[in-house]
């Protein structure tokens, strides 16, 4: 999710729901140690609960860089063991790490160390030739060891060589048996399952068997399905969304960061899914990709592009 779930696009699904855990995207330990950090790590308050991925391989490094993370207001660390992008495997971290369990254990000894917040891991069934009934039982058996307070499982493997990182997210096909099978065996642990869920009736069966659900792309390309998010977890008839209360929230996040020098476009990005298939939808994002970046720009697109749509619908829909 690098380049996605940035601050501006975690403050946008916090309007949808109150209750998900929002991650922010993977941020290299050494990035926060030399870099910008308030833009790496700042956030609204209104984003909480909010857990700040990790990506890198050393301990040290990754132990103070937590340690700020912390200090900033995260409410979890999560260490990714899972991103196969060419720029992670140059910096033998990420989805490389299941090759070997015991650098992840000690990461995550590491951070438990420094940190008192929880901290998670985020990984593959395994990469490339591995055997995901070994390779996934080696490393969950070494970050419980080590301390992590949950595993998240994204039920496919990894290809190195070979594959991008776009044909990561559909090859070889998921095996959510696999990461049930593995919750089996550890049924005192935290264990949540992360691939493929599009639907919220697909949330509601794993979480008859898991501990958690991550969604990614689907949340992202489709926000609206985080309206029902709170319901399905109060086991409650979801509301309709107040679409005039997300208007003027977002009207109004905007407006401050424009005042503050940014673009309109930086906020207004994350929202183009928002009416996916509803009336009116191609001319909201028609008016969000051609005005929201011009000089200038300021929420009264945001509100021009939310008068396309016909809400009545879309409140229907929700």
């Amino acid at each position: 999710m690098i380049d996605w779930t940035d601050r501006h696009c975690r403050f946008f699904h916090r309007q949808l729901t109150a209750r998900a855990l929002l991650y922010t995207e993977m941020v290299v330990a050494d990035a926060i140690l030399h870099g910008p950090r308030d833009r790496l790590l700042g956030f609204d308050a209104c984003e909480h609960p909010v857990a700040l991925q990790l990506g890198g391989s050393d301990p040290e490094k990754l132990a103070k860089a937590a340690r700020i993370g912390a200090e900033y207001g995260y409410n979890e660390i999560n260490l990714n063991v899972g991103c196969p992008s060419d720029r992670v495997q140059s910096g033998t971290f990420g989805a490389c790490l299941m090759r070997t369990p015991d650098v992840v254990g000690a990461c995550v000894a590491a951070l438990k160390a420094s940190v008192t917040i929880p901290v998670t891991v985020k990984c593959r069934i395994g990469v490339d030739d591995q055997d995901p009934e070994t390779a996934l039982d080696a490393v969950a058996e070494t970050v419980f060891a080590a301390g992590a307070d949950a595993l998240w499982v994204h039920a496919r493997k990894a290809w190195l060589q070979g594959l991008s990182p776009k044909e990561n997210r559909e090859i070889p096909p998921l095996d959510y048996d696999r990461v049930h099978r593995l919750k089996m065996a550890c049924p005192n642990k935290f264990i949540g399952i992360n691939g493929g869920f599009h639907t919220l009736d697909e949330v509601k069966l794993q979480l008859s068997v898991m501990d958690g659900v991550m969604m990614g792309r689907a949340a992202y390309q489709t926000p609206a399905i985080l309206a029902g998010v709170d319901a399905l977890l109060a086991d409650q008839t979801p509301q309709d969304l107040d679409f005039p209360g997300l208007i003027d929230s977002m009207a109004e996040y905007a407006d401050r960061h424009v005042a503050s020098g940014g673009r309109l476009g930086h906020v207004t990005r994350h929202m183009v899914g928002l009416f996916q298939g509803r009336p009116g939808a191609r001319r909201y994002r028609q008016i969000l990709s051609m005005e929201a970046n011009r000089p200038g720009a300021g929420s009264e697109v945001l509100r021009e592009a939310f008068a396309a749509v016909d809400l009545s619908v879309a409140q229907e829909a929700a």
